[in-house]
Parts: C-alpha cells; structure tokens; sequence
C-alpha cells in the first residue's frame, strides 16, 4: 500500500477523525517500522464510531497495542 492510499484510508466521514488521523500519519508514515503500520492499518480497519470512541479514550481497542496507539495519536493531537 502506497503512502498516498494510507492517507486516503484516513479521510474518514467525521470530522474528528479527520483531524486525529490525517495529521499523525502524515507526521509519521515515514518513520514507521513495518510492525507499526501493520497496527495503524488495523486501526484503521475499525469502524468510524468504534474508532472514534478508541481514539476518545471511551472505550478500548481490541487489543493492549491497539490502545497504546490510539493513546499515542490522541497525544500528538492535543501537542499540536
């Protein structure tokens, strides 16, 4: 997957979305090891309410990794 269809799977049809996840994978795609994208991409597989309550904090990820992603895309968020 290209990094332009990566950004294309972050337009998502909310706002909110928009904004937590085009920003981080435009920031950091190219730093990625291929472990990382592999959990961004299953991320992004989420439906857009499921995701937006992981990425709120309302609810967990399926799974520990998951969760800490989701943390960590909050976090870049609100540091900008």
């Amino acid at each position: 997957m290209t990094r332009a269809q990566i950004l294309w799977r972050c337009r998502r049809g909310m706002l909110e979305l928009d904004l937590l996840l085009k920003p981080y994978a435009e920031n950091n795609l190219a730093t990625m090891s291929a472990d990382e994208l592999q959990l961004f991409l299953q991320l992004l597989d989420s439906s857009d309410q499921s995701l937006l309550e992981i990425l709120m904090g309302r609810k967990p990820a399926q799974s520990q990794p998951l969760t800490e992603l989701a943390n960590t895309i909050r976090d870049a968020a609100s540091s900008h």
